[in-house]
């Protein structure tokens, strides 16, 4: 199994994005879908999740500007972003969390130009 994040890329103040993260090979006992973010310096910190159910939740730093997604026949997780902001810049990584192990992808630089 591979998690393939893409999407990312360079994008003024107020822009928008959308990432992607296509999963290859077989996965099975999905538990929830993940997105996170690592700025230069800080921590990794998570930024949105979309359970089996469909629930989402959102950190408070992205709530109302970014939609978690997912396409259940193209194995693949969304992430739209819109009205970035310079401290939105970071590496995004997909999380795949099943109830056998969790998965990661490789990640994806977003820079936010002010």
């Amino acid at each position: 199994v591979q998690l393939q994040a893409s999407g990312g890329g360079l994008v003024q103040a107020g822009g928008s994005l959308r990432l992607s993260c296509a999963v290859s090979g077989s996965i099975t006992g999905i538990k929830v879908m993940r997105w996170y973010r690592q700025a230069p310096g800080k921590e990794r910190e998570w930024v949105a999740a979309i359970l089996t159910s469909g629930m989402v939740n959102y950190a408070d730093s992205v709530k109302g500007r970014f939609t978690i997604s997912r396409d259940r026949a193209r194995k693949t997780v969304y992430l739209g972003m819109n009205s970035l902001q310079p401290e939105d810049t970071a590496v995004y990584y997909c999380n795949i969390d099943t109830v056998y192990k969790e998965w990661w992808g490789q990640g994806t630089q977003v820079t936010v130009s002010s």
